[in-house]
């Protein structure tokens, strides 16, 4: 091992491949994917600049393992989300919400800057293994809800999950396509509201 890359792995005793992931997703949380370059990376995980090239095909791959670091450290701060017949239906789609909201959110800085390199994302999506993601758990969620009787046995659940998935994205897009600093300011009472139009409607009663 190198003087240098034993340097960079002192702290502890991860990987060196390890050791830039950790270093790529520190560096997207506090400013983005914009314009950070493989020198960058280097220069921050203590090691020569080629090092990653003999961990990673190309910054493309290692950037697609940082997001996906990314999402498994917002995850790990969350609350779990509730199993169907527990508390009421309202109260875990509140959960549901905040939880989608607070993902989403976190992920803001790691998309700045991708929406031009699309083939990070597709790599990033490539590695979630097809494990079940945060959308299909609430489909299943409401699916099972139904059936339990405490949802309509008519309940339009793809449709009802669509509602509340955009409603999550929205503020993010928002900041990526109008520079707009929206994402820290959903409400509690912007997330009841939706709670509220998902089970009840807008339609008079």
């Amino acid at each position: 091992m190198s003087p240098r890359k034993a340097a960079a792995l002192r702290a502890g005793d991860r990987t060196l491949r390890e050791h830039l992931i950790a270093t790529a997703e520190q560096m997207i949380s506090e400013r983005g994917t914009a314009g950070l370059t493989v020198r960058a990376i280097a220069r921050a995980a203590g090691v020569a600049d080629g090092v990653l090239y003999n961990h990673f095909a190309d910054k493309e791959e290692l950037l697609a393992h940082a997001m996906r670091a990314r999402v498994a450290t917002v995850e790990r701060a969350l609350p779990p989300l509730p199993a169907p017949g527990e508390a009421t239906v309202e109260a875990n789609l509140r959960v549901y919400v905040e939880h989608g909201l607070i993902l989403h959110n976190g992920m803001l800085p790691a998309l700045t800057g991708l929406l031009a390199h699309p083939e990070v994302l597709a790599r990033f999506a490539a590695l979630s293994g097809g494990g079940e993601n945060w959308r299909e758990r609430l489909a299943g969620y409401l699916r099972a809800e139904r059936d339990l009787g405490r949802l309509a046995p008519d309940a339009r659940v793809d449709a009802a999950t669509s509602m509340i998935v955009g409603a999550c994205h929205e503020p993010v897009l928002s900041v990526l396509f109008q520079g707009e600093d929206l994402a820290h300011r959903v409400s509690v009472d912007a997330v009841d509201d939706l709670v509220t139009a998902v089970l009840t409607g807008i339609a008079p009663r």
